[in-house]
């Protein structure tokens, strides 16, 4: 047994829930679609390097290139011997080719090209 007043006051509720809900779709459609995945990192490129550019130009590759993380696919977890429930792909900005030089006894390289590819870790090692 439901009265007309329940009724109707029901009815207002559920139409400004979906005027409300109308008002939020129209805002999130009209915001820009801004890609913002590189936002802050340039592309990979060539770069004079500051630091040690005093007598002659030095370039190096800088920059950013690809990256993903994702959920690891269930059928992978169980082959790992260590479980991690984010797998990531990332590819680094490498020289192509370079060169070495010596600037006040320190070997530099002098990148010539750049490319997206394979990360490389390098330490620096200390000689005793």
């Amino acid at each position: 047994m439901v009265s007309a007043t329940t009724r109707m006051g029901s009815v207002k509720s559920a139409g400004v829930s979906l005027l409300l809900l109308s008002f939020l779709l129209y805002i999130a459609d009209s915001y820009p679609n801004i890609d913002s995945s590189d936002m802050g990192c340039e592309e990979c490129k060539l770069r004079k390097n500051s630091l040690f550019s005093r007598d002659r130009p030095i370039y190096q590759c800088m920059g950013c290139c690809f990256s993903k993380a994702y959920p690891t696919p269930l059928k992978t977890i169980k082959t790992m011997t260590i479980k991690k429930n984010i797998t990531s792909e990332a590819t680094c900005c490498v020289a192509k080719h370079s060169h070495e030089i010596r600037i006040n006894d320190i070997t530099l390289r002098n990148h010539t090209d750049c490319h997206c590819s394979t990360c490389y870790y390098h330490k620096i090692s200390q000689e005793p």
